[in-house]
């Protein structure tokens, strides 16, 4: 019978509810965890947020280039143990900042609302399983987040597809994507998880 191979992620579990993608944990190796990430944090969702309320609905507003300040801003706090009093703070910070994107893109581009809610739902999924699995010590594998294109990977990509004037199109491609992959592989982990590991994880929560 399959097993799954629980491997222990080396740092926190709020640092790796960030959902980092390869961009913002290279940006992570640059400063090598010396940078405070619950101020960048911040000011890549203020900024993010003025260049949404100054323009997303055209190719050459600035709320296209909105992913790319954000990386620059909060990528390089991903290599920070996230030890912080207030550094649980970080997570959600980031996924207000990739869902208020995202929706804003889409829902002023005209995307169909269902393509809008498919591909946000399919992110919600990713970001409720991995904090579910965390607590019941089944971990994600280390490739997932790789292959999910972390939280700037896909807010680069709906600017992309502003950019191009393609908006609708890539969010079914990322819908239909990021939905398989993050279902095939929490099904395919859970169920070959052994269960009295999971039964473990319960007893010692409640201890």
């Amino acid at each position: 019978m399959t097993t799954v191979h629980m491997t222990r992620v080396p740092r926190g579990s709020v640092a790796a509810y960030r959902d980092d993608g390869v961009l913002s944990r290279g940006m992570g190796l640059l400063v090598a965890g010396q940078l405070p990430p619950l101020p960048p944090a911040l000011a890549g969702a203020f900024v993010t947020g003025v260049m949404l309320l100054l323009g997303v609905a055209g190719a050459d507003g600035p709320a296209v280039f909105a992913p790319a300040v954000a990386l620059m801003l909060a990528g390089p706090g991903s290599s920070h143990p996230h030890d912080g009093r207030l550094d649980w703070l970080v997570p959600p910070i980031l996924r207000l900042t990739e869902y208020g994107f995202v929706a804003s893109v889409g829902f002023a581009w005209g995307v169909p609302r269902v393509l809008v809610y498919a591909l946000l739902g399919a992110i919600l999924f990713h970001h409720y399983d991995v904090v579910y699995r965390y607590r019941q010590h089944v971990y994600p594998p280390p490739w997932l987040a790789s292959a999910g294109l972390g939280w700037e990977g896909r807010m680069l990509l709906v600017a992309l597809g502003a950019l191009l004037g393609i908006v609708t199109p890539v969010f079914a491609l990322m819908a239909v994507y990021l939905a398989g992959l993050f279902c095939w592989e929490s099904v395919t982990c859970w169920m070959a998880a052994p269960r009295s590991g999971v039964e473990a994880a319960d007893l010692g929560a409640q201890d």
